[in-house]
């Protein structure tokens, strides 16, 4: 399997549809949510490869990309995360690409997009949005949050319906089987620090002021996808979230969907992404 070496990790990464960078074709770059890995985008990515050289990794502590026995000088904040997204193309020589991400990966994203402008010609956040600060209710999801990364045991894998139990908060129309064990399988391989700090770094009082500055400031055009019955980010956090910028992201809302609409309605999630890509110009890699 390929792995690039990044700030003392080895980050997994993998073609899909092709088995390198052709140069022939602009470059689309998936990120994962939380204690997920880049699994799940493999067939969206795989759908879009006749336009795209798509590429997938997972991030920093997740999926493949184990963290080493040794203690990193690095900490989990998304914008530690978005530089690392920078230092991978770079490993990579991928100079502009165009960016699809999901959950915390769409949050890691947009900070990318303020950070590395020049080296985005479009991105898709897909079930992003703005929190409200909740002194109460953060403090209480950060508690269960502890709790529920710390009790992992890798016998859960093995439960039968495990997977399904393990999904239903995230899905309102189901995907098939194999997605959801790879689903569990991902959380349960998850590390423990990195699982448990993003938790923090990604519901926290600092992301409710940080990231409404974050989307406010986008220079790049923006498709902002969101699940209708999505309760892990509600559509109206993705609504609120386009509101601070018009003019540069878009916002779609998606019907009988909640936090995976790529899966849950592929062809309407890749009906609405196509034209938004297609839409202008699409350029190759400069």
């Amino acid at each position: 399997m390929p792995y690039i070496h990044v700030r003392g990790v080895e980050h997994y990464y993998q073609w899909v549809g092709t088995q390198a960078h052709t140069g022939e074709k602009p470059v689309l770059v998936f990120l994962h949510g939380w204690a997920g890995s880049a699994r799940y985008w493999e067939s969206t990515a795989l759908a879009l490869a006749d336009r795209f050289d798509c590429l997938l990794y997972d991030m920093r502590g997740f999926g493949r990309s184990r963290l080493p026995r040794e203690p990193l000088a690095l900490d989990y904040e998304l914008e530690t995360y978005a530089d690392d997204l920078a230092l991978f193309l770079d490993a990579l020589g991928l100079h502009q690409v165009y960016l699809n991400a999901h959950s915390m990966g769409a949050s890691v994203a947009t900070l990318f997009l303020n950070r590395y402008g020049d080296r985005v010609i479009k991105a898709i956040l897909t079930c992003s949005g703005v929190f409200e600060y909740d002194e109460k209710a953060f403090t209480a999801f950060h508690t269960w949050g502890g709790q529920v990364v710390k009790y992992r045991p890798s016998w859960l894998a093995k439960i039968p319906l495990m997977d399904r139990v393990f999904m239903a908060r995230f899905l309102y129309r189901p995907i098939p089987p194999a997605a959801r064990q790879a689903f569990l399988e991902d959380y349960l391989m998850a590390d423990y620090g990195a699982a448990l700090n993003t938790i923090f770094t990604s519901v926290s009082k600092k992301a409710t002021e940080v990231m409404p500055v974050e989307f406010a400031k986008l220079q790049v055009p923006v498709l902002l996808i969101a699940g209708e019955y999505d309760k892990i980010i509600p559509a109206h956090m993705g609504q609120y979230a386009a509101s601070l910028n018009q003019q540069f992201i878009q916002f779609i809302q998606m019907a009988n969907t909640a936090h995976f609409p790529m899966l849950e309605d592929a062809p309407t999630y890749l009906k609405l992404v196509g034209e938004f890509l297609a839409s202008g110009p699409v350029l190759a890699e400069v």
